[in-house]
């Protein structure tokens, strides 16, 4: 068989939503708007394809450092190395103070 190397390989379970949270999320989140230099938490919508960081980035903290287009721009800590991570508002949380 042929080895397949999608973008959501090896997430079944990482991206599975509790069964009364299937389905859109609420617009609240889709027309969020964050500041730069706020910390938000990265948390992939599985529901929502467009958008959609890297698997690698999921259930982490970043700092906003611009928009582009509808999206955000992130910089992530990935080891000891600063990442720049794209992503639209329906992946991101703002971080509780």
């Amino acid at each position: 068989m042929a080895h397949h190397n999608g973008q959501r390989k090896k997430t079944r379970y990482k991206y599975k939503k509790e069964l009364r949270q299937r389905g859109i999320g609420p617009v609240t989140r889709l027309i969020q708007e964050f500041e730069d230099g706020q910390r938000v938490h990265i948390v992939v919508d599985p529901s929502v394809q467009t958008g959609m960081p890297h698997r690698r980035f999921h259930g982490r903290t970043g700092k906003v450092i611009g928009k582009q287009g509808r999206a955000w721009v992130l910089e992530v800590r990935d080891g000891n190395s600063l990442k720049t991570v794209i992503s639209r508002p329906q992946h991101l949380r703002p971080q509780k103070q």
